[in-house]
């Protein structure tokens, strides 16, 4: 949905012709149709293609082929759960097609349905282990999943395979410019420009070395440029714009670095508002869990006992949360200089439990209700996830770092009450702004951070969830201050240390080597590469005028969490 759908064709895979059985049908195309069309499309004629495909489907013709070109113009007209339909019909006539699988998974893939994406890719992988994009578009499913390590490995092997492959190139110039490793971003990225110079990310990992060698205006003049691109897409230019963002910022032109972060965030609400703007979103499913709460009972929620451990069972079980950009990721990375310490990073290994008990707030009620028995297969279902996300907890401190888990507390609370909760507080002002100009993976939580006030009223309604349920759920948690572990990162983090049990290590404190060799790239990553800095705190005093009404929002927060003088 962001880029211009290409055919199977232009990525590799060759195309199957005649009367073969997995082309099947009642009336298979004449192979000369069939090769007419391919040759349209190796030759960059996609439109005069896909015109050929309707006249062979309108004559009663049935094969992959054409259900492609017809899926791809349905992509093309802003239709893509269609042309998925479509490509799912051309998949069960031909189940072992390549171009097929390779189709449907780039669908998914523009739609950010990653798991269907990497499933497809995984099965075009298993026609032919050789197949350089198969392995390049797994790459690109398992970074946006956010398997990191999976994803430089699958980038590796197609370049093994062909060596300059764009989209390996541009994938580990990503990953290592979000984890700042920009040297290295900057060598795969030069190697994309040299056939491509207006590739879009490329320029993008190529920007950000610029301004981390200090020469932004040079990074500035790449991403104006990069602007002019009529083909860039509308995600490709926001992301643009929020780089310019940043330097502006970094320069003092605050009013220009807002306005750049304003066309950034409104292009990208135009653009994902079909899949995520509509509805109440993860803020009315916060706001309608605190009214649950509201008319419920302490002794509905008192603590139960989770039953026998098993064998396999982690020496602790630690959840660490707290609203995105308050502070977890730079704790998470500081408790991993322990070897005892094992962390998954990100990913949702509660979905099942969440799918049963907390699709809506009356699904509560049955949570509150469950048998032990019931709750063992949830325990089962996360345990396993953790597993299958190549993390052993067995024996070890296990630490579950995701931020949004504050709103599935009580899940938590019925399957792990003996875990304990690790909560990251940092000034509610910095929090929003810093959510507002970051870039996130998108979600429906994540959408709701592209409008300032929207972004307030959905920390808001987060922490009042919170705080009601500090009087109903009797789980162990520390609150943990984020400016508190700037001043004193000793301090704070042997308290952390003796909550979950755990001994001090002097590698705690180098953080920043740790983060450059992280997966998982989060927009905390490339700035705790430079060490412990209190560069980020403060900067929402720069922005008071256009952050007016979410600062309203906020203020009984910051009078309630003791930031007032701050």
């Amino acid at each position: 949905m962001t880029k211009t759908p290409q055919p199977f064709f232009s990525a590799g895979v060759k195309v199957k012709l005649g009367n073969s059985p997995q082309a099947s049908g009642p009336r298979v195309p004449p192979v000369e149709i069939l090769r007419s069309i391919g040759d349209l499309a190796r030759q960059g004629n996609i439109q005069e293609a896909m015109v050929q495909s309707d006249k062979a489907l309108a004559a009663g013709f049935v094969h992959p082929m054409l259900l492609n070109f017809a899926a791809l113009k349905l992509e093309m007209s802003g239709r893509p759960e269609d042309a998925i339909a479509v490509l799912l019909e051309a998949r069960a006539m031909a189940p072992k097609d390549p171009g097929t699988l390779n189709a449907l998974g780039l669908v998914y893939l523009r739609l950010e349905r990653f798991v269907e994406a990497l499933e497809c890719f995984e099965a075009l992988g298993g026609l032919d282990p050789n197949l350089a994009i198969a392995h390049a578009n797994q790459g690109q499913a398992l970074q946006a999943i956010g398997l990191g390590d999976r994803a430089e490995a699958a980038f590796k092997r197609a370049l093994d395979l062909a060596p300059e492959h764009p989209v390996s190139l541009t994938g580990l110039a990503s990953l290592a410019s979000r984890r700042g490793a920009h040297a290295e971003a900057k060598g795969y990225a030069e190697r994309v420009l040299k056939g491509a110079p207006m590739a879009a990310e490329a320029n993008m990992c190529m920007a950000r070395a610029e301004v981390d060698l200090g020469t932004p205006e040079l990074a500035e003049a790449r991403l104006a440029h990069l602007l002019t691109d009529p083909h860039i897409t509308p995600i490709e230019a926001a992301d643009a714009r929020n780089l310019i963002g940043d330097i502006l910022g970094a320069r003092g032109e605050h009013d220009q670095a807002f306005a750049a972060y304003l066309a950034c965030n409104s292009a990208l609400r135009t653009e994902y508002g079909p899949l995520f703007g509509t509805g109440a979103g993860a803020m009315g499913h916060a706001q309608s869990m605190a009214r649950y709460f509201q008319r419920t009972t302490a002794s509905a929620w008192a603590r139960k006992p989770a039953g026998k451990p098993l064998a396999d069972s982690p020496r602790s079980h630690v959840f660490l949360m707290g609203f995105p950009r308050s502070g977890t990721t730079l704790l998470e990375v500081a408790l991993t200089g322990n070897e005892d310490v094992v962390t998954l990073e990100e990913q949702d290994a509660l979905i099942d439990g969440v799918r049963q008990f907390m699709r809506h707030p009356d699904d509560l009620d049955a949570l509150a209700r469950a048998s032990e028995a019931e709750l063992d297969m949830f325990r089962a279902a996360y345990w396993r996830r953790v597993r299958e996300a190549g993390i052993e907890p067995s024996g070890k401190v296990f630490l579950d770092r995701y931020p949004l888990n504050t709103l599935k507390l009580p899940l938590i609370a019925r399957l792990f009450p003996d875990a304990k909760v690790l909560f990251a507080l940092r000034d509610p002002r910095d929090v929003v702004w810093s959510c507002y100009r970051r870039r996130f993976q998108m979600s429906p939580s994540m959408y709701h951070f592209l409008d300032l006030e929207e972004a307030a009223r959905f920390y808001d309604s987060v922490m009042t969830f919170k705080t009601q349920l500090e009087t109903r759920l009797d789980q162990d948690m520390l609150v943990l201050r984020h400016e508190a572990l700037l001043e004193d990162f000793e301090r704070e983090v042997q308290a952390i240390c003796a909550f979950i049990g755990l001994e001090w290590r002097e590698a705690m404190r180098d953080f920043g080597a740790r983060t450059r060799s992280r997966s998982m790239a989060t927009p905390s990553t490339a700035q705790l590469t430079r060490g412990l800095s209190k560069d980020g705190t403060g900067h929402w005093r720069s922005y008071t005028i256009p952050m007016a009404r979410a600062l309203e929002v906020l203020e009984p927060w910051v009078q309630k969490l003791g930031y007032s003088e701050g």
